[in-house]
């Protein structure tokens, strides 16, 4: 275990040299309850990982993986990593592992959670709702609504008009 903790990387398979494929895409709903659990503890090694490396103990809670939201972050966050560091290097990108920390840095105040900073899980508050006659009315604006319903026109119609007469003006 703590060869994974020294090197996440080292969880993600080696693809064949033939194959050359992009990690696939973590879609927690689309995953079948076995992958989802695997992939959940390949997440939670590499949170460790980077709550050690970076000092974030103080900004991801101990109880981030009962946080959809924080979850969804922090799986966005390995992705972009894993891409970062264990995949192909890509042209034009010679400062993707900057260009990820200060992603990560940008992402650090939405992995915070104040009602569990103490160290103990507090439950988000429960779903409102949605009120008696929402889906009709959603459906009845989908029909009614100017901004669903008005003709198409882009903003620089005028503009892309005048660039294609000049292009087509006579010699």
């Amino acid at each position: 275990m703590s060869d994974a903790l020294d090197n996440p990387a080292s969880l993600w398979p080696t693809p064949p040299a033939a194959a050359k494929q992009e990690p696939q895409r973590w879609v927690w709903a689309a995953m079948d309850p076995p992958e989802r659990r695997a992939r959940m503890r390949e997440l939670a090694i590499w949170v460790d990982w980077l709550r050690r490396t970076f000092e974030l103990h103080n900004n991801i809670p101990p109880c981030w993986y009962r946080h959809p939201p924080v979850v969804e972050h922090l799986t966005a966050l390995y992705a972009g990593w894993l891409r970062t560091y264990a995949g192909e290097q890509a042209a034009g990108r010679e400062l993707a592992e900057a260009d990820w920390i200060n992603t990560l840095h940008n992402f650090t105040p939405r992995l915070q959670l104040a009602a569990c900073a103490s160290g103990r899980h507090q439950d988000p508050p429960p779903l409102v709702p949605p009120s008696l006659g929402a889906a009709e009315a959603f459906e009845v604006y989908l029909v009614t609504a100017d901004t669903t319903t008005a003709a198409a026109a882009h903003p620089a119609a005028a503009e892309l008009a005048r660039r294609t007469a000049e292009l087509d003006a006579p010699l």
